[in-house]
């Protein structure tokens, strides 16, 4: 399994539209094959900060999820929303499974 932390720090005064754009993604994510979950999170210690938290069955279900039409359309309208650089973290997850 692979586990993905990308934390994004979003410019409140577009905080509604990155919500409205963001559950977009969020719903299309979960119905993608390999696809485990796919969670947004606010941060109560960090203000105007979102950690979306990912899971996936492998790498090629992340890969797809990445080249997928409705990630690359958030991927490009992100600039809009950011007030920072996304701060993502990978995990395999894969040998503690075993």
């Amino acid at each position: 399994m692979i586990i993905i932390h990308a934390e994004l720090q979003i410019n409140p005064a577009k905080e509604e539209e990155f919500l409205k754009e963001v559950t977009t993604l969020i719903e299309a994510a979960r119905n993608e094959e390999g696809n485990i979950s796919y969670t947004l999170t606010k941060e109560i210690e960090k203000e105007n900060t979102y950690k979306m938290i990912e899971a996936y069955k492998d790498m090629p279900s992340v890969e797809a999820h990445n080249q997928s039409a409705h990630f690359q359309t958030f991927v490009g309208k992100a600039p809009e929303y950011l007030t920072a650089p996304l701060e993502v973290k990978v995990y395999d997850a894969t040998e503690i499974q075993k």
